[in-house]
Order: structure tokens, then C-alpha cells, then sequence
């Protein structure tokens, strides 16, 4: 099983800005709008065999897979505020933001969009 502790449904998050197809073959499922950016923990969906490994008949050890949230208009100039996108993404794309201090509200990760459950 995975080595990190799962992140619990309500944490803001961020995509790793990495860019591993400069550095040589790689499969990648995590989308390329999306690195970088900021979005907000739904589900913790379990731990599977990391595909970015399997595609190449490596060892693939198991990473915890997610349902993250990300509002639409913090995607695209032209997304509607309350629209939202959910997308399930691996745990070591995953950085979870800092948390804000009390009062000073979460500028750093927006609003989790509502999902249809």
C-alpha cells in the first residue's frame, strides 16, 4: 500500500507543475490544464496500481487515486462561476495547499464546486 497518509475529503489542494514528458518517455494521465493548479479533495477512491509504471511493464507500487474538484471559471477565462469539473487524479500529483490562517479566508484554493453525487 501507499506510504503517504490519505488526504482527507475537503483539502485544498494543488497539481504538481511537472512536466515529466520533457525528460524522456512517460504516460501521463493527469491533464496538462490542470498543472499547477488548485482544486479541493472530494473522494478518496482507494489505492491502485500506478499506471504511468504499468504502461511501461514496470513494478508499479500502489498510489492512493482521488476525485478532486476545480471550479470551472479558475480553469478557463470562459467557465461559468459554479460550474465545476471533477477529475480523479494519483496522490504524487498531489501537494496539499497550506492551510490559511483563521480570518483571512482561503485565497490560495477556490471553492469546491458541487458535485453530482
Amino acid at each position: 500500500m501507499t506510504d503517504r497518509p490519505p488526504i482527507p475529503p475537503g483539502t485544498a489542494v494543488r497539481v504538481r507543475d511537472d512536466w515529466p514528458e520533457r525528460r524522456g518517455p512517460c504516460h501521463i494521465r493527469t491533464p496538462h490544464y490542470l498543472r499547477g493548479r488548485a482544486g479541493v479533495v472530494e473522494r478518496d477512491l482507494g489505492a491502485y496500481p500506478n499506471p504511468e509504471d504499468l504502461a511501461f511493464d514496470r513494478p508499479a507500487p500502489l498510489r492512493r487515486l482521488y476525485h478532486v474538484a476545480f471550479a470551472q471559471d479558475a480553469l478557463w477565462p470562459d467557465g461559468r462561476g459554479g460550474d465545476g469539473l471533477l477529475v480523479e487524479l494519483y496522490e504524487h500529483w498531489l501537494e496539499p495547499l497550506a492551510p490559511t490562517p483563521a480570518g483571512q479566508g482561503a485565497a490560495s484554493a477556490p471553492a469546491a464546486p458541487e458535485s453530482a453525487a
